[in-house]
């Protein structure tokens, strides 16, 4: 049997300092085999394909150092985790870009001789010793897939259980959501939002303009059978506290 720890969309440095510090302990207890992050790590403010939709983007010499200063603050925020994974032996690790993160990548499009801003090299990801899987390609680990996620919408767990047509667990939509689907020659599959560790205050998130959202913080702890089957556990953290194991956890 071995056992994985997923986590959601962290959008570093605008995350939830309590509700990292909850996953972080989760981690630390469950002792995984494998670790994957559903990527969305950064919420890379300084090159947001939103920020720039309708103005042109600053002279380089005043966005470079922005940008410099996100990388730094995100590394960061990566050592905390490596710290764990190496403390806890987890040796198998994933990362699943996420939409945010390729917009490091858009911009390296547009100056492509910053190749070191891409989002692989600018996370070391391959020095951490994590495997890359590019944005919305599918990872796949015995009879369950891994994905950033694709759709959104009130039905966003199905439409990716219809599109995927398999076992996922994805995030990018922020809230937690199940959909399940019996099918004659697979039998049961089921599609899984996972959240995020996303700092939720409105006043992180201007650009929703007040709007009211149902977002959830959590991770996953899925634990494979030898034939590929999975459990799948769900610890949702609410305002800073989870509790696993029948014990709290406090951030």
């Amino acid at each position: 049997m071995k056992r994985a720890v997923v986590f959601p969309d962290q959008h570093y440095p605008i995350h939830d300092g309590k509700a990292v510090n909850v996953a972080l302990q989760v981690l630390e207890i469950a002792r995984p085999d494998i670790f994957v992050n559903l990527g969305d790590v950064g919420e890379w403010e300084s090159v947001s394909a939103h920020r720039y939709k309708r103005r042109k983007r600053p002279p380089l010499e005043y966005q470079l150092p922005i940008i410099d200063q996100d990388i730094v603050d995100v590394n960061k925020e990566l050592d905390r985790v490596d710290a764990v994974l190496d403390k806890v032996g987890c040796k198998e690790r994933y990362i699943c870009q996420g939409n945010h993160d390729i917009w490091l990548d858009a911009f390296v499009e547009e100056n492509p001789y910053l190749e070191e801003y891409m989002f692989r090299e600018a996370c070391h990801w391959d020095k951490r010793g994590f495997k890359f899987y590019p944005y919305n390609k599918v990872l796949s680990i015995g009879k369950l897939s891994f994905v950033h996620g694709a759709y959104t919408g009130p039905t966003h767990a199905k439409k990716h259980l219809e599109s995927y047509g398999c076992n996922l667990m994805y995030g990018h939509v922020h809230d937690l959501q199940r959909h399940s689907m019996t099918r004659l020659k697979d039998g049961a599959i089921s599609a899984w939002s996972l959240g995020c560790l996303k700092d939720m205050r409105p006043e992180k998130n201007t650009w929703l303009r007040g709007r009211l959202t149902n977002w959830n913080h959590a991770v996953a702890i899925v634990d494979f059978f030898k034939n590929g089957n999975f459990t799948v556990q769900i610890v949702e953290i609410v305002k800073g506290k989870t509790v696993l194991n029948g014990e709290e956890i406090v951030g």
